[in-house]
């Protein structure tokens, strides 16, 4: 029987919520190259992968982080997936701003947040860790203690990996991109003489240029 990181990764390659081109690669905002585009607001057309990921990250918290007593998305594509989570699990629910509002009353975090709670935050996709190192440094500021975090899909690049280690931030993923390649391989979605190269651009993404 496959596991549930496995079963996501299927469902994301199924849906094209995820495509793998390592020798026509995608140019992403930051200007890397990249044989790998990841959309997960595809998940929220389909009814069913829609509902596993709810099931799944909700069990995930309760699981590493029972302590929870909020749910933060530390990105705008990750509302959804972090509302999903907080209804299921009957907790509120804030959103943590990488800039400040620029009108109002210029806030950093929307929602009501109290001092003292127990945050757990919610990624669609951890590559830099840029993302959740910002949200968990707004949100201790905030007099308020990070648990973690959880997402969809973490890419476990080895630099993002060291910085959220050294920051003492915790990410669990309901798939990683070593499941997803595999996943692609098992499928014939990709060749396995491609396996190769998508992890050498996953060691070195700023870097990587197609073959």
């Amino acid at each position: 029987m496959k596991k549930p990181d496995r079963l996501l990764a299927d469902k994301l390659l199924e849906i094209s919520a995820v495509k793998l081109q390592p020798e026509m690669p995608f140019v992403w905002g930051s200007g890397w190259n990249s044989p790998i585009y990841n959309d997960n607001r595809r998940i929220l057309s389909y009814i069913d992968v829609r509902n596993f990921v709810k099931v799944e990250m909700s069990r995930l918290i309760l699981e590493k982080y029972p302590d929870a007593e909020v749910v933060a998305a530390v990105s705008t594509s990750a509302i959804p997936f972090g509302t999903l989570a907080a209804d299921a699990l009957g907790l509120p629910f804030i959103y943590v701003r990488s800039t400040p509002k620029d009108h109002g009353l210029e806030n950093l975090i929307e929602g009501d947040l109290q001092l003292g709670k127990k945050v757990v935050m919610v990624e669609d996709i951890v590559a830099t860790g840029n993302g959740s190192l910002k949200a968990a440094e707004t949100i201790r500021f905030s007099a308020c203690d990070v648990l973690g975090g959880v997402c969809v899909l973490n890419y476990e690049f080895p630099v993002a990996v060291k910085r959220l280690r050294d920051a003492d931030v915790n990410v669990e993923s309901l798939c990683t991109y070593d499941t997803l390649v595999e996943a692609a391989i098992d499928i014939k979605y990709i060749d396995p003489s491609q396996e190769k190269t998508l992890k050498e651009w996953r060691r070195d993404p700023a870097n990587w240029v197609a073959e």
